[in-house]
Parts: C-alpha cells; structure tokens; sequence
C-alpha cells in the first residue's frame, strides 16, 4: 500500500473543509475539555456542512473510528465519555 493511501484520514483531519480544531483536542484526559474545545470549534467554524452538535460529533467519531484498535481501553473511555459530555453542552439527551 502506499503511503499515500496510509495517510488518507490524517489528510481529512489536517485540511478538513468541516471545522478547524483546537491542536491537541484528542490528547486529553478530560472528557469535558475535549467536548468543551469540539463545541467552540464546532460554533466557530463558518465551513459546517452540518449544525455545530453534528459537525462536533462527526469529528469524535471520525477520531475514534480512525484509531480502531490501536485505541487503548483508557483512551476509549475517555473519548466515549467526551461523547456524553458532547451532548450535555449542546443540551442534547444522552443515550443509554
């Protein structure tokens, strides 16, 4: 495979047309930190496709799904969280 192809969701989460990230968002260890710097980013951006709640969640699950199995448990956890929090900021129900 080339590297090219290796790199394609790096590519999308680099250049993406959806919403301009905060450097390091995935990185903590803070679920609300991590919901808190989607929404801002999500509300800043004036390149949405989507609303904010929706472009913010893409972007999480497209970090998530990225990293597939290479995820540690903790990690997971972490961004699972972020997703419950998500919801909360933008006053959405959260899901069982």
């Amino acid at each position: 495979m080339t590297a090219t192809k290796q790199k394609w969701s790096a590519e999308v989460t680099e250049h993406s047309n959806a919403m301009d990230l905060e450097e390091h968002v995935f990185e903590s260890d803070d679920a609300k930190k991590i919901a808190a710097s989607l929404k801002r980013s999500a509300e800043h951006s004036h390149r949405l496709k989507a609303e904010p709640f929706q472009s913010a969640m893409s972007m999480l699950n497209f970090y998530i799904n990225r990293a597939g199995k290479n995820l540690p448990a903790a990690r997971k956890k972490i961004l699972e969280d972020a997703k419950d929090e998500l919801r909360a900021a933008f006053g959405r129900p959260k899901e069982d």
